[in-house]
């Protein structure tokens, strides 16, 4: 009577108890990884009700729309700085050369001050042994409504070269 389908009464008991180690060696590593998601849960909640959790993501709705309506006044102060940047004279070029053809060295100068939009001013200097002329034009699209001298249409070309 001590056989069971043919197996003894001790192997079956010991299949049993090694049946039953592992079930509670699953039940020790689930009640470990519940532990932890306990933790995680009341950290999460941070030890406040549902209610709180409600409030929670409200706060967190609000804060996202306050952020975006900084995005678009801040979008539109970086525009406006954009704009005011590319009407700054930030092209600068000087084209020296010898007005005269006489000894000596390139001492005469044209230094043109243009903005992203090609507006500024041309300031020329011709150097002579005796004196010094300096002359002043406007520009607008790299354009003077003066005549402009080829030198000066040279500081111009090299302005329109920077980038």
């Amino acid at each position: 009577m001590g056989e069971l389908f043919g197996l003894d009464g001790g192997v079956i008991v010991l299949a049993c108890l090694a049946f039953i180690v592992v079930l509670f060696i699953l039940v020790i590593v689930l009640f470990v990884k519940l532990s932890s998601l306990r933790k995680q849960y009341t950290l999460m909640m941070n030890g406040s009700k549902a209610e709180n959790m409600e409030q929670l993501v409200i706060d967190m709705q609000r804060g996202i729309n306050e952020q975006k309506a900084e995005s678009i006044t801040t979008s539109a102060k970086v525009e406006t700085i954009r704009q005011a940047i590319m009407k700054m004279k930030s092209k600068v070029a000087i084209h020296r050369y010898n007005a005269f053809n006489e000894g000596g060295s390139d001492l005469s100068f044209t230094i043109a001050i243009l903005d992203e939009f090609q507006d500024g001013i041309i300031l020329t200097g011709i150097h002579s042994r005796e004196q010094m002329y300096l002359y002043a034009k406007p520009i607008q699209n790299a354009q003077s409504t003066y005549t402009l001298s080829p030198e000066e249409k040279e500081a111009i070309n090299q302005t329109l070269k920077q980038s």
